[in-house]
């Protein structure tokens, strides 16, 4: 186990799969209480497994964090419980694909309210309660190299709002010793794309097949998931690429401020 966040308290949003659930593990190697929140409880309670058996700590929750009222209460229960809150990630996502004219307007009100107003509530919450604290405190927003574009669609749109939001709170809190950082991951191996279309897929990784059987909104389970990066290292990156930049950012001096980090593959692959 190591000892880079010993003692220190964490929170890790969107904990039950991808990048988040390699966050938390990551965490939890290093010494952090790590709080998992998600909606799915299995793969949290096998990452708590893995936490303890390493000598870490986890506690898991699960609920929806477009109930901003239970997330924001769910916060500041956690610096109760544990006087302390060190840092948040806020990890959890969603993405509906779809082109704007043949869109689900339910899919539009899932990503804003996921994407967008969960993160301000975490984050306003987060704040309040490192403060109550007076520790150095440190707020990652997992956001997406998508907002770089301005034709990325709704999600684009959603993580390009997330950009500004960060940056706003970023300048708010700048006399704080709160460091506050977006992190913008290009394609990554994760479930994440399980609404696109097989056909989008294969054009975006330059194949003429895939090389595993999909559906769109099918769950691939961790193993083939695996496989797929391994076979596609130059396209995506693994959720742990990411969880190691995470970390980067949370253990710099409150010195330095860390504004945003774009981590991708070597080739750029553009959903």
């Amino acid at each position: 186990m190591g000892t880079q966040l010993t003692g220190q308290t964490a929170i890790v949003t969107g904990a039950s799969s991808g990048i988040g659930r390699a966050v938390a593990e990551l965490f939890g190697r290093e010494g952090a209480h790590v709080f998992l929140t998600g909606r799915t409880r299995e793969p949290m309670e096998q990452s708590k497994t893995k936490i303890e058996q390493a000598g870490g700590r986890a506690t898991i929750a699960v609920f929806d964090l477009r109930d901003m009222a239970q997330l924001q209460q769910f916060i500041a229960d956690v610096q109760a419980q544990t006087g302390r809150l060190d840092i948040l990630v806020n990890n959890a996502g969603v993405q509906f694909p779809d082109p704007i004219l043949s869109a689900a307007p339910e899919d539009w009100r899932a990503m804003l309210e996921t994407n967008i107003l969960a993160v301000l509530a975490g984050s306003q919450a987060a704040v309040r309660a490192m403060r109550r604290t007076g520790g150095e405190g440190r707020i990652v927003t997992i956001s997406s190299s998508t907002a770089q574009r301005p034709d990325s669609g709704v999600y684009g749109a959603t993580k390009h709002a997330v950009n500004v939001i960060m940056a706003t709170l970023r300048k708010e809190v700048e006399h704080d010793p709160i460091r506050v950082t977006t992190i913008m991951p290009g394609a990554v191996a994760t479930n994440f794309a399980r609404y696109y279309e097989p056909e989008a897929i294969k054009q975006a990784l330059g194949l003429t097949e895939l090389p595993f059987a999909f559906e769109r909104g099918q769950h691939l389970p961790d193993s083939a998931v695996e496989q797929i990066q391994a076979r596609m290292s130059d396209l995506l990156c693994s959720p742990d690429d990411v969880a190691r930049t995470v970390l980067f950012a949370v253990t710099q001096p409150a010195n330095v401020n860390i504004a945003e980090l774009v981590v991708r593959p070597p080739v750029a692959v553009s959903f």
